[in-house]
């Protein structure tokens, strides 16, 4: 049976943290928490579940979650996000792959279904989100331009198991709003540390074709003015990353 540990990394993350490692406790063998210096109960709260509680500086989202992959002491390692659970499905899954591994496979791929407001959003280009968050540990490593990380495996094949991981992202629309904004500045700065140039036509063609794909050939319409919201701020959020490009220039 392959031994399992899950890393998570927090930062004042008191909202979700409980239901989150709630949700692993009884499939994996081992629990990480990396902490970027919580000031709230984060801590406390990984007490009751013997968590391995790692207090490290955060450098960004990529190089904390390679961290968090070195800390695991087991041979394969799932990352989950500390807003994320496992659905029961999914728990059930996992535990059926630790009873008959396959040895062919070096990591799964499960599908991400988010939360908004007081409803899980099953449209809008944001499911099925699928995500590689289950691998062996020195398969791979944590890439991509921050705050959009993505694990990619050196070599190797994967799978996907049935089941949703669990996304409680956003309170509403304003606070999805609030987020975008972060994570937009950060995006424009990955971009342009990595040499990436603004072109005015990104700035306004792509928003406008972001959310004719999510709205109508995503079926974002299906999910009502919830789907309209997630559209239109997703859309908001490619404009503000390549103006913000653009004002580093």
């Amino acid at each position: 049976m392959p031994l399992l540990s899950a890393v998570i990394i927090t930062y004042n993350e008191e909202k979700n943290i409980e239901r989150c490692l709630r949700s692993l406790k009884d499939v994996v063998d081992e629990m990480v928490v990396v902490d970027s210096f919580s000031t709230d109960d984060t801590e406390k709260l990984c007490k009751p579940f013997n968590v391995r509680f790692i207090p490290h500086a955060f450098e960004g989202h990529i190089q904390q979650k390679n961290y968090a992959k070195d800390c695991a002491k087991n041979p394969w390692v799932i990352s989950l996000d500390a807003d994320e659970a496992l659905s029961e499905e999914l728990k059930k899954s996992l535990l059926e792959w630790k009873q008959n591994p396959n040895p062919e496979v070096e990591g799964f791929v499960f599908n991400r279904l988010t939360h908004y407001g007081n409803k899980f959003v099953r449209h809008s280009g944001w499911y099925p989100d699928r995500k590689l968050r289950l691998w062996k540990k020195d398969a791979g490593q944590w890439g991509g331009l921050n705050p959009h990380d993505k694990f990619e495996l050196f070599k190797g094949s994967t799978q996907r198991l049935s089941g949703d991981l669990l996304h409680y992202s956003f309170t509403g629309w304003r606070n999805h709003l609030e987020v975008n904004r972060k994570f937009a500045a950060i995006a424009a700065k990955s971009l342009y540390e990595s040499g990436k140039k603004d072109r005015a036509w990104k700035r306004f063609i792509s928003p406008y074709f972001q959310f004719v794909q999510n709205f109508v050939f995503r079926l974002g319409f299906l999910d009502g003015l919830t789907g309209l919201k997630v559209c239109t701020i997703t859309a908001y959020y490619t404009f503000l990353k390549y103006k913000l490009l653009s004002e580093m220039e």
